[in-house]
């Protein structure tokens, strides 16, 4: 299936972070008209073009770039969980790469920029003089599983290997390799908890040798559930690299007691607010308890989870929008529901206190958007643990950014293994 191209009407006013119903205000036209210059079916008048772009440079302003204190790219970036806990911190993101336009558009939505969300990284990674100087790096890299078969072999005849064997055609290569090119004081990877044991330990080990051993920083990992954050039970592993020794120390970060988080009646909505396009139809719902049934005949635990306003969530997936069987939400008196949007805009934190999160795509999308990103008050919490560290290592080795207009000005030493690498 093709996706059909951003118009240049959508892109303005996805950085002017205004829905079409904002947009229709704005121009004075009718949400038909909007609809219509949005896919492109009607010719926009170049004065409401001309509108947009104003709306999106005084968006753009209004992200003050000259207090931020250090400069970061984002990665495999999804709908920006991982941005969002770099911003808190003071950071000021330069590059963006997600390759899926839906996500692009939830992203573009969200976050006041002054560069375009790029594709494909790969494209990149052939030439990482395209991405700007960062000070550091941000991935949710996909695990992608990567043989490495022929290693052995490539040793005993004495041929060179390494992540440019091992890796090669991976997602976690091309990250590898803008890191050996631009050299960041810092990075932080993402992924699932699985990682550390796909394959018997060994992808992650060869992920920690291209890091710590060809790439040469000081690395170090921790497995964080999100349940002292948000009420859902959600392990990731996160990779810090600092490419100085830092006194950042990972396993020392005291976490805060699980038994303390929230629970899921601080993330729904009252059920007036519900619409009931949510509750499960009785078709769904007797094939959900069929399923589980059979399986509990055969003594496994397959098939939907129910939780109320007391419990924490199981953790929510991709999958979400196919039934929604993993988080069912109790209607005592009625059919479960899935959870909506904005509760699963809540549940991974994206929508907490103050910050409200914007969500314009399909259901379908937005399950999948969700389902696939970070927690983000655990970003906030990692970064602000490697906040001094990240300020001590750029001080240490003179990189200080400063901000001309909407671009950087920086002297960054030449490392000779980003020669070797780049």
């Amino acid at each position: 299936m093709r996706t059909k191209k951003r118009t240049e009407f959508s892109r303005l006013r996805e950085q002017a972070g205004l829905t079409l119903e904002e947009t229709g205000a704005l121009l004075e036209i009718s949400s038909r008209t909007a609809y219509r210059y949005e896919d492109g079916t009607s010719r926009v008048p170049k004065l409401a073009l001309k509108t947009l772009k104003v709306a999106a440079e005084r968006r753009i302003q209004e992200c003050d770039a000259g207090k931020a204190d250090f400069r970061f790219i984002d990665l495999f970036a999804g709908i920006g969980g991982l941005r969002l806990g770099f911003e808190s911190i003071g950071g000021h993101c330069v590059f963006t790469s997600e390759w899926d336009p839906h996500s692009q558009q939830t992203y573009s939505l969200n976050f006041p920029d002054n560069h375009r969300i790029n594709g494909d990284v790969r494209e990149f990674s052939k030439n990482p003089d395209l991405i700007p100087e960062h000070d550091v790096l941000l991935a949710g890299f996909p695990c992608q599983p990567f043989s490495l078969a022929g290693v052995s072999k490539k040793n005993s005849l004495g041929r060179p290997h390494g992540f440019l064997c091992d890796t090669q055609g991976t997602l976690f290569f091309d990250t590898a390799q803008i890191i050996a090119h631009h050299r960041p004081a810092a990075f932080v990877l993402e992924n699932v908890k699985n990682l550390e044991s796909h394959d018997k330990g060994r992808t992650f080990a060869t992920i920690m040798n291209v890091l710590q051993n060809e790439l040469g920083y000081h690395v170090q990992h921790r497995v964080i559930s999100s349940e002292p954050w948000v009420p859902q039970k959600r392990e990731r592993v996160f990779i810090v690299g600092f490419r100085e020794p830092s006194k950042f120390d990972f396993r020392a970060l005291k976490l805060p007691a699980a038994k303390s988080g929230p629970k899921l009646g601080t993330i729904l909505q009252p059920h007036d607010e519900v619409d009931p396009k949510y509750t499960l139809t009785p078709r769904l719902w007797e094939y959900l308890q069929g399923y589980k049934a059979k399986h509990q005949a055969k003594g496994n635990g397959f098939g939907f989870s129910l939780f109320g306003p007391d419990d924490v969530a199981r953790t929510l997936s991709a999958r979400y929008y196919k039934d929604g069987s993993e988080v069912l939400i109790d209607q005592p008196g009625k059919r479960p529901r899935r959870l909506t949007p904005l509760e699963c805009a809540r549940l991974m934190g994206f929508d907490r206190g103050d910050r409200r999160f914007r969500i314009e795509v399909s259901d379908t999308q937005a399950y999948r958007q969700f389902g696939n990103a970070v927690v983000v008050p655990v970003v906030e919490f990692v970064a602000e643990a490697m906040k001094a560290d990240i300020e001590t290592a750029l001080a240490a080795s003179g990189e200080h950014p400063v901000f001309s207009g909407s671009s950087f000005a920086v002297t960054r030493p030449v490392s000779p293994l980003a020669a070797v690498h780049g």
